[in-house]
């Protein structure tokens, strides 16, 4: 039977090769090479690709049983890495900003380990090694692909890396942990002209700075007060000179809550401020959005085991106050499954996601291994 120390040791190894070749949402192939290739060695039941860089993988145990589900998020970000390590990015632009490296190498590791130990697990695991976790929500793709069709999942579970967080310990949420996200595009056009001549013109930028103060007034005014959301307008475009009234205006951000009622209001009440303010100023509004994210929420029963894992495999449990407000699109993998999504420490002083000089901790990987085992072993004591 294989080691845990041994295997952590390949593992960062493997983590440093991912990490020199960073790709973005549904591009990762030479990412998904190398799992396969890996999972080659493996005693696995490796299923053909459901969306071109997706891998997942079957461990049939020696006797019948339920599935567990583990999935690792495998694609990078459009970052210019800083970091300076050894194994830096060797893609212009592009970095494992996000832990993602670490997250595929951690579920590799796991594979190795509960292979080796097959004969003893009931029912099977299922590893799913998904694209296009930033931006794409890809999970939602692989699931209608049929990914988790075959068998069933009785529970779905994943690690995130929670820089801020100390080594050796894991924060989880019982109930909510991320918000659902609705990207949203709001266009005003109007008629552009000199900018000495605006009576002559109508502004969209006039109209998208109404918006932009006025969408303020949104959460405050219209969530109930014991809910948690946000609308952010991250993004104004609009006109390229000093002299001149452009005809169009740009907006963009995101909408988030913990609630499927909520967000919906949230967005309708968003349309009807920017409609509203392309009435006043007399220029049309082009509203796009975009449901991206569901929010995860954590299941009772399967936190529980969770919590119980991470202490035997040595880490110590944190329970936040407040969920955050990121999202994740381990969200869709709820909806086919009861399930768990928890953070793994990366360091208290580690650098934040999504910037240049984030690394994944290889020594955090080794208990991020041995949680995902112990979670293992425990549903298919007590589950399968």
């Amino acid at each position: 039977m294989k080691q845990l120390d041994d295997v952590w040791r390949e593992m960062a190894d493997f983590r440093h090769e991912l990490h020199k070749i960073p790709e973005i949402a549904g591009q990762e192939f030479r990412t998904m090479r190398l799992i396969r290739d890996r999972l080659a060695k493996l005693d696995l039941e490796v299923l053909p690709s459901f969306l071109e860089t997706d891998t997942v993988a079957i461990l049939h145990g020696a006797k019948p049983g339920k599935n567990l589900t583990l999935r690792a998020d495998i694609d990078a970000l459009k970052i210019e890495e800083k970091t300076g390590c050894p194994y830096a990015s060797t893609v212009p632009g592009m970095m494992h900003a996000c832990g993602h490296d670490a997250h595929t190498s951690m579920l590799m590791g796991a594979a190795e380990l509960l292979c080796s130990m097959k004969d003893e697990i009931k029912g099977t695991i299922r590893f799913v090694w998904q694209p296009g976790e930033e931006n794409a929500a890809m999970a939602k793709q692989l699931i209608a692909a049929g990914a988790l069709d075959d068998p069933k999942p009785e529970m779905v579970a994943a690690i995130h890396m929670s820089p801020g967080t100390p080594v050796g310990m894991m924060r989880v949420c019982r109930g909510p942990s991320e918000a659902a996200c609705t990207h949203f595009r709001i266009t005003f056009k109007g008629k552009g002209g000199h900018g000495s001549l605006p009576h002559a013109s109508r502004s969209p930028l006039t109209a998208a700075a109404f918006a932009v103060v006025e969408a303020q007034s949104i959460v405050p005014n219209r969530l109930n007060p014991h809910h948690a959301g946000v609308v952010s307008i991250c993004s104004f475009n609009s006109g390229t000179l000093h002299n001149i009234i452009p005809d169009e205006a740009v907006l963009q951000g995101t909408i988030r809550s913990f609630d499927a009622a909520d967000d919906e209001m949230l967005a309708n009440a968003l349309r009807e401020v920017c409609e509203g303010a392309a009435k006043i100023h007399r220029v049309e509004c082009k509203v796009e959005l975009v449901h991206g994210y569901l929010p995860v929420i954590n299941t009772p029963a399967e936190t529980e085991m969770a919590i119980l894992a991470a202490k035997r495999a040595g880490l110590e449990v944190g329970i936040p106050k407040e969920p955050s407000m990121g999202s994740e699109d381990f969200s869709f993998f709820l909806t086919k499954a009861p399930g768990v999504m928890i953070k793994l420490g990366n360091g208290k002083d580690a650098p934040g996601l999504h910037t240049p000089t984030f690394n994944a901790s290889d020594e955090a990987m080794r208990y991020g291994i041995g949680f995902l085992v112990e979670l293992a072993k425990e549903f298919s004591a007590t589950r399968a």
